[in-house]
């Protein structure tokens, strides 16, 4: 379990890596030629996709690493799976139809703000003991 952390780390970046994927695999699918970024529907949603994943993905990565050097890595790394869970759900469910993202947005919420509050935690008696 303490090489878990570094697996969510992973399959974070093969998760921006499919996003990524998606989205230029719809940007030829759908004849849009760079730097537009409108065209197609199908398009935007994918673009939509990766653009919020990686938006989320900067807030993610930095509360892991506080909770796993502040004392959580087990808990961490299971927030942190949950996240990605969570991620892919949105990512498939919005490639389909926006308006099916929500649960899939909510619970990579939750993973995010478990590793938050762990991170936090963490610090604060790191820094209550020292």
């Amino acid at each position: 379990m303490q090489h878990l952390p570094a697996i969510v780390v992973l399959l974070t970046v093969l998760l921006q890596f499919g996003t990524m994927w998606a989205a230029g695999h719809a940007r030829g699918k759908y004849g849009i030629k760079a730097p537009a970024v409108t065209g197609h529907p199908a398009f935007e949603r994918a673009l939509r996709v990766q653009m919020n994943t990686l938006e989320a993905t900067v807030m993610f990565l930095p509360s892991l690493w506080l909770a796993v050097q502040y004392g959580y890595p087990l808990w961490a790394g299971l927030a942190g799976l949950v996240w990605v869970l969570g991620r892919v759900w949105y990512a498939v469910a919005y490639l389909q139809d926006a308006a099916k993202r929500g649960p899939g947005y909510m619970v990579s919420s939750t993973g995010w703000v478990a590793t938050l509050l762990l991170g936090v935690v963490g610090l604060a008696r790191a820094l209550m003991a020292s």
